[in-house]
């Protein structure tokens, strides 16, 4: 049986610090920044979010960027586990959304079956955000009827390829009208391409957002066939998500509308 400790731990909170804008961060995430005493905080949060920690807070800074060299994430569990058991309410500040791809999962079930309490706040996940910053919506009407969100370097448990994607059953899935969300593909993007050109067609339009929301946000926009060497070419890098299908043609227009006239 499950020894509970929840009447005389602290809190544990979950907290989505969004894309990277902190004005994007929602009041119920301030609120809890503000009661933390001890906070577990991921590289790609803003700075800024932690003007709202009071000042007799505990800052701990636990790096999670893919390929660069990590807090080991059983490190970060058993320190938010003994630190709640000590009484503390402890937030774990993540990047986007603690349940997208932010292990928040792994994190919860993990402290739940030691008995602790853990509550979850939403963030604005970056997959929207990139797509906002383009000024195009990720579902439409006319041009897609529904949205994948998918991890572009998925790994099994042991860190081996066996939960790796089949990116020609996605591209099937799109080319009924589903726009593909990649995080993380920057650094597989050439696997992601030949995987989804067997399924799309070579013209179909996609979109590179790296850091998304911020002032030093960058973007491009392309075909599928050019994916890889627009990449290369602009210089593009993680953080980034690439969007794949026909809502990019609003930011393509958008694109032309901007460019300044030639002048014959």
């Amino acid at each position: 049986m499950t020894t509970t400790h929840a009447s005389s731990a602290g809190r544990i909170t979950l907290v989505g610090a969004g894309p990277g804008d902190p004005e994007l961060l929602t009041v119920k995430a301030v609120r809890a920044i503000r009661a933390a005493t001890v906070l577990l905080v991921d590289d790609l949060v803003n700075d800024a979010v932690l003007r709202y920690t009071r000042k007799s807070a505990r800052i701990v800074h636990v790096g999670k960027r893919g390929g660069c060299t990590s807090t080991p994430q059983a490190f970060i569990e058993k320190l938010m586990a003994a630190e709640a058991l000590k009484g503390e309410r402890v937030v774990r500040l993540k990047g986007g959304d603690p349940f997208v791809f932010g292990r928040g999962g792994e994190e919860a079930d993990h402290l739940r079956a030691l008995g602790l309490q853990v509550d979850v706040v939403n963030g604005i996940t970056s997959g929207l955000a990139a797509a906002t910053a383009l000024g195009v919506p990720l579902t439409h009407r006319e041009h897609a009827h529904g949205v994948i969100f998918v991890t572009g370097h998925a790994r099994g448990h042991t860190g081996s390829d066996s939960a790796a994607l089949h990116w020609p059953t996605l591209a099937a899935a799109a080319a009924q009208g589903l726009t593909l969300v990649i995080y993380m593909g920057v650094s597989t993007v050439e696997s992601v391409q030949q995987g989804l050109l067997a399924g799309l067609g070579a013209d179909t339009p996609v979109a590179v957002v790296q850091h998304a929301s911020l002032p030093q946000q960058r973007q491009a926009c392309c075909t599928l066939r050019e994916l890889v060497a627009t990449i290369a070419r602009e210089g593009l890098g993680s953080p980034a998500i690439i969007i794949v299908g026909d809502v990019v043609r609003g930011a393509m227009s958008l694109a032309q509308q901007e460019l300044p006239a030639r002048v014959a």
